[in-house]
């Protein structure tokens, strides 16, 4: 049976999962008789919880919303819920980044340290809004086991279950965890990949930490002013892989708006501007570069100099068409 202070939070804990609570089954939670329930009740009546009791057959108990706040109780994966809801509020809300901060520092103050730890480990950042129906579910221990790795700068050995296999992916991968990220609804790990030497961005959902982790090490620093602008250029990568750079005769300006996030914009005179942008395929970056109607200098690489061309002989085809009609 649990001691007494430990009981109340315990019974404060259940009150606050569910509206309504039989006596019967709180008692039996608690392991403990329908009579203590209701003396562990008045305490925490004393203590100023709003805890009213409802009647009907089996009679029982609800915690009310009350006008002052009192101490709030949480288990471990809740407070772990909770402080991943505050870091990735601005992701998914504007304007409440500041209220969002202080309501974690809040959090925090008020955590014992076993649990203030494990959540000063589990630092995210979000870096994109999840369309619906886009979620991906992860284990909280996997998040803490992760976020620890990246606070301690150790060397994480794991099992990866990639989307396509290759034939020379090793069992267990090393890498050197960097930041948590979440980016349309799942959750990544950007790491320096210790097998292949290079930069990566691991879906979380697909990782399985192993232990011991490995020593510690220095952290490199990112090919990026920053994680959310390394993950964001990561993944345009992957939606748009043929990027190409163009002069157009127009000024900056002009277009800046329409290029957004896709790409960058670099003023090189008055009526010049450099565009550097992506799109799914090389004809298709060739023809929306074309939508800007003014004159254009290809750059490069090579590949979209061979679709510029491609798409002048199809036009130059049909406007020689049109004119023998």
């Amino acid at each position: 049976m649990l001691e007494t202070s430990a009981r109340l939070l315990a019974l404060l804990s259940l009150l606050q999962t569910r509206r309504d609570w039989p006596g019967e089954a709180l008692a039996e939670r608690l392991e403990v008789s329908p009579r203590t329930v209701r003396r562990d009740v008045d305490r925490l009546r004393s203590l100023g919880y709003p805890v009213r009791s409802t009647k009907g057959r089996d009679g029982g108990y609800r915690l009310d919303a009350g006008a002052d706040l009192p101490p709030l109780v949480f288990d471990d994966e809740q407070a772990v819920a909770v402080a991943v809801a505050l870091q990735t509020a601005t992701g998914s809300v504007t304007g409440v980044e500041e209220a969002a901060l202080r309501a974690l520092a809040t959090v925090r103050q008020v955590m014992p340290a076993r649990l203030r730890y494990r959540l000063d480990a589990l630092q995210v950042t979000a870096v994109d809004r999840a369309p619906a129906g886009s979620r991906a579910t992860v284990d909280t221990e996997v998040l803490l086991a992760l976020g620890g790795a990246v606070r301690a700068r150790e060397v994480l050995r794991f099992g990866y279950r990639a989307a396509t296999p290759g034939p020379d992916d090793p069992p267990t991968r090393r890498a050197e965890p960097h930041h948590l990220v979440t980016w349309g609804g799942r959750w990544y790990l950007v790491a320096f990949d210790l097998d292949r030497q290079d930069w990566r961005t691991f879906r979380v959902d697909r990782m399985d930490p192993r232990t011991p982790t490995g020593p510690r090490f220095v952290p490199r620093p990112l090919p990026a002013p920053d994680v959310a602008a390394y993950v964001s250029a990561s993944f345009r990568r992957a939606v748009d892989p043929c990027r190409g750079e163009v002069v157009l005769h127009c000024p900056a300006a002009q277009v800046a708006g329409w290029i957004g996030e896709r790409g960058t914009v670099e003023e090189i005179a008055p009526d010049r501007c450099r565009v550097t942008v992506g799109s799914w395929s090389w004809v298709g970056l060739a023809a929306w570069l074309g939508l800007f109607g003014v004159d254009l200098d290809v750059v490069g690489p090579p590949e979209l100099h061979a679709a510029t061309a491609e798409l002048a002989r199809r036009y130059a085809r049909a406007a020689g068409e049109q004119e023998g009609c």
